[in-house]
């Protein structure tokens, strides 16, 4: 549960943040080196490597969340 909140989270930014970086790329175009506007490596290698990072920062707590009992959880909660 934890991890699928911060994985949707992770996945509709990164959604916005794509379909923002191709509008915004020709932009930028005089930036880059060796590389095109519209290059899918480069896409795809900065989304792999933000759902990497995602996916570490989000095992810890989703780690300690299964270690807790529903019970403790329970009665500290309220």
């Amino acid at each position: 549960m934890v991890l699928r909140e911060g994985l949707t989270s992770v996945g509709v930014g990164l959604a916005i943040g794509m379909a923002g970086a191709l509008a915004l790329s020709r932009l930028a175009s005089g930036l880059l080196f060796n590389v095109g506007p519209n290059d899918p490596l480069c896409f795809a290698g900065s989304a792999l490597v933000l759902v990497a990072a995602a996916v570490a920062g989000c095992l810890l707590p989703a780690r300690r969340a299964t270690a807790v009992s529903p019970l403790t959880a329970l009665r500290t909660e309220a």
